[in-house]
């Protein structure tokens, strides 16, 4: 929060800043039909989604801005609207690209887990599927299924079950 506004995005894993690239124009698609997706239940249950860029501050060396949030109705009333988040959300989405995949499946997912993490997506645009990850014991968070785009998944972090076409609807 206090670094320069140089235009860029960053991210901080173990102290380490990271440029995070501008997402391309199927990524954003992909991301906003999935708030619209998210959007009328998270309201209704007074939870909040929302959409990088947004920090994820858990811990003053890891600072992350993962593509989409979920905080639910409890963790939501420990947002301060002016600041960035302090807690770990109850649900974190990448959409995944060539330039972030690997730290996505990597770094992030380790560092998120570290801090209890309890659902994970990442949402793959050109294989037109959502791997689901949930929290192991470890701390870890393990594959608990890969959802194509005919099929539907269960989601325990929003309650709702989410048909994935819908996330990929042209």
């Amino acid at each position: 929060a206090r670094w320069p506004d140089d235009g860029r995005r960053y991210e901080l894993y173990d102290g380490e800043p990271i440029v995070v690239p501008a997402p391309n124009f199927s990524h954003q698609l992909i991301l906003m039909r999935l708030s619209a997706l998210l959007w009328p239940p998270a309201r209704h249950r007074g939870a909040v989604v929302l959409a990088a860029p947004f920090d994820i501050v858990l811990s003053q060396h890891d600072v992350l801005q993962p593509d989409l949030v979920y905080f639910g109705p409890e963790k939501r009333r420990h947002l301060d609207p002016s600041e960035a988040a302090y807690i770990v959300p109850d649900l974190a989405v990448e959409v995944l690209s060539r330039s972030t995949e690997r730290r996505d499946r990597g770094r992030k997912m380790d560092l998120l887990a570290r801090h209890g993490l309890p659902e994970y997506w990442l949402i793959d645009g050109a294989g037109r599927s959502v791997e689901v990850y949930l929290n192991a014991p470890g701390p870890a968070l393990a594959l608990a299924g890969i959802h194509l785009e005919g099929g539907a998944f269960d989601s325990p972090a929003l309650a709702v079950r989410i048909t994935v076409a819908n996330i990929f609807e042209d």
